[in-house]
């Protein structure tokens, strides 16, 4: 009903186990699927292995993950087929960018996790800009853009299926909204 034009994704949120994965993943192939993502608990290395190795379909993971030698042995043994580290959980640019770095070394793509409503969409849109290896798409959340426009400007807007890196000022790119910082909640931590 989409259209050829149009390429699904699913993300099993670290829920199956491998064999229920598998059954799901050959479903998935069927009807033409872009990749399934994180299809077994992302701790769970060897369970997405036997996804992945029974799977045409690409595997996506990592979105979780931040400790560099889980990302190396993902990597090296071919975990997963796309690697999806994100810039908050994984301790910034740099480190996500060493993580495409080594996936390309591998000739994996990289399709940084970036689903939710925060500046984690303008970090991983510069992120994308530097990789060597970045996917075709990135992940873009769609719930109401509002919730962006109303945290900094310029807001993100797709256009013709692309979304332009903020290039306004200084840093990222965006100016934090005044009022926006006023109405967040603030928790200090003392020692």
């Amino acid at each position: 009903a989409l259209g050829e034009d149009i390429v699904i994704h699913a993300d099993a949120n670290s829920c199956y186990t491998p064999d229920k994965a598998i059954e799901i993943g050959k479903m998935l192939e069927s009807h033409n699927y872009g990749h399934f993502e994180e299809p077994c608990p992302y701790w769970e290395l060897d369970w997405t292995r036997q996804v992945t190795a029974k799977l045409t379909i690409p595997v996506a993971g990592g979105e979780q993950d931040n400790w560099m030698p889980v990302w190396k042995q993902m990597i090296r043994e071919h975990v997963v087929d796309i690697v999806q580290p994100d810039v908050c959980y994984i301790g910034g640019i740099s480190r996500a960018l060493r993580v495409a770095q080594m996936a390309a070394e591998f000739g994996k793509p990289c399709v940084p996790h970036s689903a939710n409503h925060s500046l984690v969409t303008v970090f991983t849109l510069h992120l994308w800009n530097a990789m060597p290896n970045h996917g075709p798409f990135m992940e873009f959340s769609i719930e109401d853009q509002d919730k962006f426009n109303r945290m900094y400007t310029p807001g993100l807007e797709v256009m013709d299926g692309k979304v332009a890196i903020p290039d306004e000022g200084y840093g990222w790119g965006v100016t934090i909204r005044e009022k926006w910082l006023q109405s967040a909640a603030y928790q200090v931590s003392t020692l």
